[in-house]
């Protein structure tokens, strides 16, 4: 077996980032969008799959939710903040 250099990794680090796949909506059945758009803000397994571990939303670029939802979650967030099902900052 042959050792990798350094170039020889970056250039196997760069097809594997390129064949990243593609990232679907799962409020989208079909990529078809129903309406209205809603998202519960009771649901905490789905809004905690869509905030990182400081608390912050995580950006459409890293979950592929489409952009009518985006705002649909961030607004349920933001209620579920509000009550108090969800903290502002991590506990840390």
């Amino acid at each position: 077996m042959a050792t990798l250099n350094k170039i020889d990794i970056r250039k196997i680090r760069k097809k594997r980032a390129r064949l990243k796949r593609k990232l679907k909506c799962r409020f989208c059945p079909d990529g078809v969008i129903p309406r209205p758009v809603y998202v519960d803000y009771k649901d905490m397994k789905t809004l905690k799959q869509l905030v990182d571990r400081e608390g912050r939303i995580l950006p459409r670029r890293r979950t592929g939710t489409s952009a009518i939802y985006q705002r649909a979650v961030r607004q349920a967030i933001l209620r579920a903040r509000f009550i108090g099902l969800l903290p502002y900052v991590a506990d840390e």
